[in-house]
């Protein structure tokens, strides 16, 4: 049964299998994505992992398998994305598709996004690098984004808020 996907709830699945097999290729990918019941064009696919940050990353064994920026514990930095653009472009990109609200309190903000998108925006925040972020804490569909300034929530919202021109739903 082919089970019909957002493109955030794809990204986000790719993003698990990535994470939970060493992947080797693309037509591999399209399988264990095919046994989760998700088709999904080589084109698409193709799409996907650039538009995830995708690397060819050399596994214990030797071989070559794809890994996401900032997984396996160590942050891979980036200053530009497989498509050209810069992570902060990537992120206003992101923010604009996937960030739904934004509310704050003291040092913390809780960012608000559509099912199973979550990780994909807390990643581009993450590789983003503001100086402002302490760090990030993904679930579905909500991240909890840690000012560095004991009082910075509320900036921090308003800031993220700004990369989408949305007003009023800060909190």
């Amino acid at each position: 049964m082919t089970i019909p996907l957002t493109k955030a709830g794809r990204l986000a699945k790719i993003a698990e299998l990535v994470n939970r097999h060493q992947v080797r290729s693309q037509p591999e990918l399209a399988r264990l994505l095919a046994e989760s019941g998700v088709e999904v064009t080589q084109a698409t696919l193709s799409r996907d992992l650039d538009e995830l940050g995708a690397l060819k990353l050399r596994a214990d064994d030797g071989s070559l398998v794809y890994a996401l920026p900032g997984e396996g514990g160590a942050r891979i930095p980036l200053t530009r994305t497989g498509g050209g653009e810069t992570p902060a472009a990537r992120l206003r990109r992101v923010a604009e598709e996937l960030l739904v609200s934004a509310a704050a309190s003291a040092n913390l903000v809780i960012v608000r996004t559509p099912p199973g998108a979550a990780q994909f925006l807390a990643s581009a925040l993450d590789h983003a690098d503001w100086s402002s972020i302490l760090g990030t804490v993904a679930g579905d569909d909500t991240i909890l984004v840690i000012s560095r300034d004991p009082a910075g929530g509320t900036e921090l919202a308003e800031a993220l808020l700004r990369l989408t021109d949305r007003r009023g739903q800060f909190g």
